[in-house]
């Protein structure tokens, strides 16, 4: 899953809610999907993913929900990578602009400053209504769309690797974990998944 990218302060919300207005363009679900060490972190001190955070099993999965979903939200400094990759629709957060610009490089990509645009009007840029919107990193976009509403978090946890200083999936992270800030978010773990038992791989789905 993807890197960390730098660490900054959390993005501002245009509107505190994803608007329930039966005219509004939205996505149907919003879902995350991270890979973490046992320390809550997504990227080392430098903003980078380790190898120890990139096990097969997990990527499998990652880039399969990847190819379900109608569109991404990632930071300037996070991506998936893979074949895949220039065909998918995607919101890039940015706070370099006042609201929404169109990609000049790539007709399927929008940037989007929550602070000056809400996700209603971010979709609709797009040219999307209804569909899955997959968020993948780093820190300030999964927070982002923590406080927006996941209808469902994939968090993969990586118990053999721990990342002291790195960048956490979620700001609050320490001292905070994962699971307690996805619960406070009204989110329900599901069943433990072992995807990976050499690399002590387990994946848990939260939902609303």
């Amino acid at each position: 899953m993807s890197g960390g990218g730098p660490r900054g302060r959390p993005f501002a919300l245009a509107c505190r809610r994803i608007s329930s207005a039966a005219n509004m363009v939205r996505p149907d679900r919003i879902e995350g999907l991270a890979i973490v060490s046992a320390d809550g972190m997504i990227a080392d001190a430098a903003g980078i993913q380790p190898d120890a955070l990139k096990v097969e099993a997990d990527q499998h999965f990652f880039h399969a929900k990847l190819d379900e979903a109608t569109a991404l939200a990632h930071g300037r400094n996070s991506g998936e990578g893979g074949p895949h990759m220039t065909r998918r629709h995607r919101l890039i957060l940015s706070r370099k602009i006042p609201g929404l610009a169109r990609d000049p490089l790539n007709d399927m990509a929008v940037h989007w400053n929550p602070a000056g645009a809400s996700l209603d009007q971010a979709w609709e840029s797009l040219g999307q209504s209804g569909g899955v919107l997959a968020v993948i990193g780093g820190t300030e976009p999964f927070g982002l769309f923590l406080e927006l509403g996941y209808d469902a978090f994939h968090l993969s946890h990586a118990s053999q690797a721990r990342l002291p200083g790195g960048r956490p999936v979620f700001p609050g992270i320490p001292p905070a974990t994962a699971e307690a800030l996805l619960a406070r978010h009204g989110l329900k773990p599901g069943p433990v998944q072992l995807l990976d038992d050499k690399a002590g791989l387990t994946m848990v789905t939260w939902q609303r």
